[in-house]
């Protein structure tokens, strides 16, 4: 099966939704997995998205969206953190290969925040470079418990929201690219157990009523 399209942000989006559907309902199609797509995309890449998520090894994008090969321009680090080397790769998505689609991908159970709210309640600290990821979460941890949340999706809002502001205000780019319409940012919170991804905010298109913030 092969797929070839050039969507808007809102149309990226509803394929990462509907692709996301039929991974929780048992009924994936694994678009753009076979031979000849493999062929097609060869010589040149043109993903719909870009997949920033959280390096979490049950959160294998491809899979959890229902997607194949060359549909997802994918970056992960734990915590879905930043630094220079995942601006530039997020921007390079977008400028360079035209995603109009920027996904940050947050899920329950987070590792990375559950490390920042004992630093931040126990004063329990992470050695080595680990230590780096949980003082770049601390932020949106301290958010959280100021604005008196105590579940643990609260937390995670918070950090894909803090995400999301955070990739629009350090690169131009890409807040050039949302304000023009060429593209979109959107976070979303995926639940471990029953895989589905839920919408907690946008920048450049409107959610499902209901949804997000």
């Amino acid at each position: 099966m092969t797929e070839t399209f050039l969507p808007t942000p809102t149309e990226a989006f509803e394929t990462l939704l509907a692709g996301n559907r039929r991974f929780v309902a048992g009924t994936p199609e694994h678009p753009n997995q076979d031979a000849a797509r493999r062929s097609e995309i060869a010589p040149a890449q043109q993903p719909f998205a870009v997949l920033f998520g959280c390096a979490d090894s049950r959160l294998a994008a491809e899979i959890i969206f229902d997607r194949g090969l060359g549909d997802l321009f994918v970056v992960r680090t734990a915590g879905h953190v930043m630094g220079p080397e995942v601006l530039g790769s997020i921007e390079y998505g977008v400028s360079v290969l035209g995603a109009p689609l920027v996904v940050v991908l947050g899920h329950d159970a987070c590792g990375a925040v559950a490390a920042a709210r004992s630093a931040v309640e126990d004063g329990a600290a992470a050695g080595g470079y680990v230590r780096d990821v949980v003082e770049k979460v601390t932020p949106s941890v301290l958010a959280a418990r100021a604005a008196g949340h105590t579940e643990d999706a609260d937390f995670i809002d918070e950090q894909v929201r803090h995400t999301v502001d955070l990739l629009l205000d350090r690169s131009r780019a890409l807040a050039e690219a949302v304000a023009s319409g060429k593209s979109a940012v959107v976070g979303l919170s995926y639940r471990l157990a029953d895989g589905t991804a839920r919408p907690v905010t946008a920048r450049g298109i409107d959610l499902p009523v209901g949804s997000g913030s």
